[in-house]
């Protein structure tokens, strides 16, 4: 009986699996292996350089500076995001007054707050890009005509233009469009915690800082785990990407003060012509990206709690 039941998994799974080795990660070896060669990808010929992609790497200064913008989008965006969807799903499923039969509830029109949060992921991040492309224009966009409505005329940055304001401006971008959709993720793990838990904690004396600290983040720690290593990768990954590719000068500009790692791969292999060397590049991108889910599972493991 056994033997069979086995033998029914392995069928499902034989066709899954070969699709998956096949498209997700014979591409990936390949890549590995073209790292190694001298190939432009405009033609089938290549040859075996060994290590030599590798060291113009190590000593490229546009590779550096694109993984030093990359690991701050990494450092700064999961940490930004995570910890403000997880105040706007606290306030709107836990934050509300006391009401009749319930000392715990969440703040009125919390459904529609929801949907206002999520809508940014309704949108294209293609369209995200050009909507703020336009808001940080220094002649007419949005944000300098509102600095003007206020009084502060006389400051009107070039947002994009400057390099020690493009990056932040960037990554002002990725966190407005992703923040909403943690939101409803929180929010539905932070639904399903018992009322019961909260109102006895309410009832020893505990304040919302504390519950949610002693009670919400510790039963929901698996949710905001999984959360942060899914923003490190889109911080790392096309989201980055698309969003300096449509807004940036050069892309990647001004003076690469905002290229980053997946925009150097790009660049690198279709308009410099250097495949080879762009894969030596997406190495080290999930290299990067693997070490990153690596440290949070290591460090974010706890005891699993069950309520």
């Amino acid at each position: 009986m056994q033997h069979g039941k086995y033998r029914f998994i392995a069928g499902f799974l034989a066709v899954p699996l070969a699709i998956y080795l096949m498209f997700v990660v014979w591409p990936f070896i390949q890549s590995i292996y073209y790292s190694f060669t001298d190939w432009t990808g405009l033609s089938p010929e290549f040859s075996f350089v060994g290590l030599a992609n590798y060291q113009k790497m190590l000593s490229d200064s546009d590779f550096w500076d694109a993984l030093g913008h990359s690991l701050l989008f990494l450092a700064l965006l999961p940490v930004i995001t995570i910890g403000f969807a997880l105040f706007l799903a606290f306030m709107i499923n836990v934050g509300g007054r006391k009401r009749k039969g319930a000392a715990v509830s969440g703040v009125r029109g919390s459904s529609t707050y929801k949907i206002v949060y999520f809508f940014p992921q309704v949108l294209s991040i293609a369209i995200v890009a050009l909507l703020f492309q336009f808001v940080y224009n220094p002649r007419n966009g949005a944000l300098n005509a509102g600095l003007e409505g206020v009084g502060l005329g006389s400051w009107k940055p070039n947002w994009l233009g400057d390099p020690d304001l493009a990056l932040w401006c960037v990554m002002f971008v990725l966190f407005w469009c992703t923040v909403g959709f943690f939101v409803v993720l929180f929010s539905a793990g932070m639904s399903s915690i018992p009322n019961d838990i909260y109102e006895a904690a309410l009832l020893d004396g505990a304040s919302r800082f504390t519950t949610f600290f002693r009670i919400t983040l510790p039963l929901l720690w698996d949710t905001v785990q999984s959360g942060w290593i899914y923003m490190g990768i889109l911080a790392l990954g096309p989201e980055a990407f698309a969003v300096v590719q449509i807004m940036t000068v050069g892309p990647g500009g001004p003076a690469n003060a905002t290229t980053v790692l997946p925009l150097e791969v790009y660049t690198t292999a279709f308009s410099d012509a250097q495949a080879a060397y762009a894969t030596t590049i997406g190495v080290a991108l999930l290299i990067v990206t693997l070490t990153f889910a690596a440290i949070v599972l290591k460090l974010g493991r706890r005891e699993r709690l069950e309520y």
